[in-house]
């Protein structure tokens, strides 16, 4: 049975969009020890591309991590699939807050073995991912907030935050999972140790290994936000708690963004004026992620700069010629930090 996608981008918007289909996305992940992550991955793809799902899953001896779309009709029977492995029992589908119009979130479906499903920098075989941090409620992050003894940290890169934080919320200007947890103990948690520490990402997967680990680093007060900022905003919706999160929650997909508030809280990163949606620079030699308004977008013809504007002026066989070579798919989601950009935070 072929494990891959053959086709390309063209093709399977054609096949996505001729199939008529409403797609749910949602995103899950667990902690577990996965013995052989390369069998693993090979009986997943099979089970999901059964069911028609598209999207991105890591898998590692750490457990797994899924971002995907799948068909409506298909849920259920997913559901139940997952049911059936053991340590995926009953697991947390954080489905998404806005459902994208006239956007496919993915397009293909890749299923693919890490060494981690977070990549962390640590290197210590004594600590134990699974002693996390309690898991608080959308009603108990409320209530733990607004206590003066609490700590508030935001575990996402500077780009996330920019256009989406809690209120009070503490947000490092860290590219990187990798660089937050020193820092985040360094520069934040060192010297409050009597502090409650409230920790919180997109769906939960980030400040659960970063709870674990600041546990392991002896800190006792240590919790986390169950399901992320995802799981929040249907809670507080259904549940008609008070919405302490402003603007976007940013997502590692075609969306780029869900709406949890009307706040814009950043700025067009070429004039300054008040935006918060992320695009990718059009000029095929670049692709930067950076916050664009639609003036801007108009103006600019969706480019990051004059000289990518420029570039796409020329022919396009130019074009591929001068990027032979070039690869800068990496930049997809990569942050606003080019010098190019007047206004970037």
């Amino acid at each position: 049975m072929q494990l891959c996608n053959t086709l390309s981008k063209e093709d399977l918007e054609k096949k996505l969009s001729e199939a008529k289909v409403d797609f749910i996305t949602i995103s899950f992940y667990h902690y577990a020890k996965i013995e052989n992550p390369n069998l693993f991955r090979d009986h997943f793809y099979t089970l999901l591309d059964n069911l028609l799902v598209v999207g991105r899953v890591y898998v590692a001896h750490e457990g797994i991590n899924a971002q995907i779309s799948c068909p409506s009709h298909n849920v259920q029977q997913l559901r139940e699939q997952l049911n059936e492995i053991q340590f995926l029992q009953n697991i947390r589908l954080n489905m998404a807050v806005e459902q994208a119009d006239h956007v496919f979130p993915f397009l293909k479906l890749k299923v693919k073995v890490r060494p981690k499903i977070v990549a962390d920098g640590l290197n210590d075989e004594t600590f134990d991912v699974t002693n996390k941090g309690k898991h608080l409620t959308a009603e108990e992050f409320n209530e733990l907030t607004n206590k003066e003894d609490t700590i508030l940290v935001d575990f996402r890169n500077h780009y996330e935050s920019e256009v989406g934080h809690f209120k009070g919320a503490i947000t490092p200007d860290v590219d990187t999972f990798r660089d937050s947890l020193p820092f985040i103990e360094n520069e934040i948690l060192k010297g409050n140790e009597d502090k409650n520490i409230v920790m919180y990402c997109t769906g939960g997967i980030r400040c659960e290994k970063a709870s674990a680990w600041f546990k392991h680093r002896g800190f006792q007060n240590v919790h986390q936000l169950e399901g992320g900022i995802i799981k929040y905003a249907h809670d507080v919706k259904e549940q008609g708690l008070e919405n302490k999160f402003i603007g976007k929650n940013f997502v590692f997909d075609e969306r780029r963004g869900e709406r949890i508030s009307d706040d814009i809280i950043a700025k067009c990163h070429q004039c300054g004026q008040p935006a918060d949606t992320h695009v990718n620079c059009v000029n095929d030699a670049c692709h930067l992620l950076f916050i664009q308004c639609e003036d801007c977008k108009t103006q600019m013809q969706g480019c990051c700069s004059k000289d990518c504007f420029d570039f796409i002026q020329l022919p396009e066989d130019e074009q591929k010629d001068l990027r032979k070579g070039q690869d800068k798919s990496n930049l997809i989601f990569k942050k606003g930090r080019s010098e190019k950009l007047a206004f970037k935070k």
